[in-house]
């Protein structure tokens, strides 16, 4: 009814007096299983696991009991035998497996937008202090003042709250996914240190355009320290529409409402903060000069394509995003 294309249906007979090794063999090609023993829908089970798969079981009976503890997730019903609904990890209260469908793409994309969170503070963080590590070995004073990291740090933080709203590409919940710590770190070491880039360039351009080089120059200091602060906020902004999908942002792709907007709130915030006088002063800001925008219109787009192509790279190294 289902069009299912079947190619082998395995009996009890089948699996008798089999090792481990020609089960999982039989597991892995076969479709249909019928009338098998309690133990041997165990053994199918877990020579599928050993395969790699993960592994669900729909049952009711009491000789299900054992299969759905072995597997990887026990579906029961509200009307199965006490045993089986004790073994199982999920228990439908309807006649409809939508109900796992729909718990599966849930799922996915709870797990997307973690991972989403993950990547963005951990790849933004590395490039952060890669780029500490430069102005520290180069400038005589502070790039920026713990009080601008820590505010930058809690825009940015606020700026995220609005992930778990945000949809996946239908490609990415199409298939399954896995955690995976070694992904986590090589986007970490791959991603982070292009916006290192940016706030290299954005140190020259107020070294030498600004002529900003001596620790004695407090004005001058505070306009460097605006500066990196204004550049380094808008660039993590625009680092979360870039990461979130492996596909171009804005043009491919664009993240749900609740992400635009608090981008946008957060990003008015950044670039009116050194023109409100209690901040300004809390802060130690100083008003930016109109040069300096066109500068940061530049860099921003700059980035955006710089990192595009980093992200094209990426996927034609490691053929998945995250």
């Amino acid at each position: 009814e289902i069009d299912l294309p079947v190619k082998s249906i395995v009996t009890t007979d089948d699996l008798v007096g089999l090792d481990d090794e020609q089960v999982g063999l039989i597991a892995r090609e076969a479709t249909i299983f019928a009338k098998l023993t309690p133990l041997q829908k165990s053994l199918v089970i877990r020579a599928l696991k050993r395969s790699d798969r993960v592994v669900g079981f729909l049952g009711d009976g009491i000789n299900d009991a054992p299969a759905l503890a072995e597997a990887d997730v026990g579906i029961s019903v509200d009307t199965a035998t006490d045993i089986a609904k004790e073994s199982a990890d999920v228990i439908l209260l309807e006649k409809s497996l939508m109900v796992i469908a729909d718990s599966v793409l849930m799922g996915r994309t709870t797990y997307g937008n973690t991972m989403k969170y993950i990547v963005m503070a951990i790849s933004s963080n590395f490039g952060n202090v890669f780029s500490m590590l430069v102005a520290s070995s180069w400038l005589p004073f502070l790039p920026m003042e713990p009080i601008h990291i820590l505010t930058q740090n809690l825009l940015y933080d606020i700026s995220q709250t609005t992930i778990p709203w945000d949809t996946m590409d239908k490609e990415f919940l199409m298939v399954p996914h896995r955690w995976n710590i070694r992904s986590i770190l090589r986007f970490m070491v791959f991603m982070g240190p292009w916006s290192s880039i940016f706030d290299i360039t954005t140190y020259l351009f107020m070294w030498f355009y600004f002529g900003i080089q001596s620790k004695d120059d407090i004005p001058g200091v505070t306009l460097f320290q605006t500066a990196w602060f204004t550049e380094g906020a808008l660039t993590q902004l625009l680092i979360i529409h870039i990461i979130r999908s492996p596909k171009i942002p804005f043009v491919q792709t664009i993240a749900a409402k609740p992400v635009i907007a608090s981008s946008i709130i957060i990003s008015v915030i950044v670039l009116a903060l050194p023109y409100i006088g209690v901040f300004r002063d809390l802060l130690t800001m100083v008003e930016l000069p109109a040069v300096f925008y066109g500068y940061l219109v530049g860099a921003l787009g700059c980035y955006f394509l710089v990192t595009q192509m980093a992200k094209i790279m990426y996927l034609r190294i490691f053929h998945t995003w995250f």
